[in-house]
């Protein structure tokens, strides 16, 4: 089983390329925002510490986790975001490596995908192979952002500078996946990835991209 991890900037698109993937038999993806929902669940190991830290606050009327209270008070107070982030990150990251073993165990996976917006920070290189880098101008990401959530020049400017930069992503990854026309053409690209290792999609095998 290979591991490879997929990152890129805000509305790069790496959903699309993300769905792709999931429709792919032998590849599985783990997007990390969404092991770190699931690790607030009740029952899951990040649920009480989070209870415990702020309080009945940030609880829903039905006993689950409000993850809106509980961003409005870390993106207001650095100290409790670092708090937070110190819980979370390692919880995340030491959920993925079990899994990546449950999975070389169980033998029936090829790809493993792993995609967490701080792939590169959160030194993900301690599980995966190899990175991959999915770009697009950002203009065009400009542009996906104000259409699909509504966000402000400023809002996307804020983000885009807490970013990693294109040339800090290119150094990390070993592959750069040009997301910048079509969906046919990312598709592609990212076949002839898959390719190279040893995993054949119905598209390539139909000649449907070519």
């Amino acid at each position: 089983m290979r591991v490879i991890g997929i990152t890129g900037g805000v509305g790069a698109g790496k959903s699309a390329i993300l769905k792709y993937l999931t429709a792919i038999s032998g590849v599985r993806v783990v997007e990390a925002d969404e092991v770190g929902h699931l690790l607030m669940e009740p029952g899951m190991e990040c649920f009480e510490k989070i209870r415990a830290h702020f309080g009945e606050r940030v609880l829903t009327p039905d006993g689950q986790l409000d993850r809106a209270a509980v961003a409005k008070i870390v993106f207001a107070d650095k100290k409790e975001l670092d708090w937070q982030n110190e819980l979370m990150h390692p919880a995340i990251k030491n959920w993925i490596r079990r899994e990546i073993e449950k999975e070389r165990q169980q033998g029936a996976c090829a790809l493993f995908v792993v995609e967490a917006a701080l792939l590169i920070e959160d030194h993900y290189e301690e599980l995966c192979e190899e990175f991959w880098y999915i770009y697009t101008e950002p203009e065009i990401r400009r542009a996906r952002l104000k259409e699909s959530r509504g966000y402000s020049d400023e809002k996307i400017d804020a983000i885009f500078r807490k970013q990693c930069t294109d040339a800090e992503f290119r150094t990390h990854c070993a592959q750069v996946i040009d997301n910048n026309s079509t969906k046919e053409a990312v598709y592609e690209r990212v076949d002839i990835l898959l390719g190279k290792l040893g995993i054949h999609t119905t598209h390539q095998e139909s000649g449907t991209f070519r």
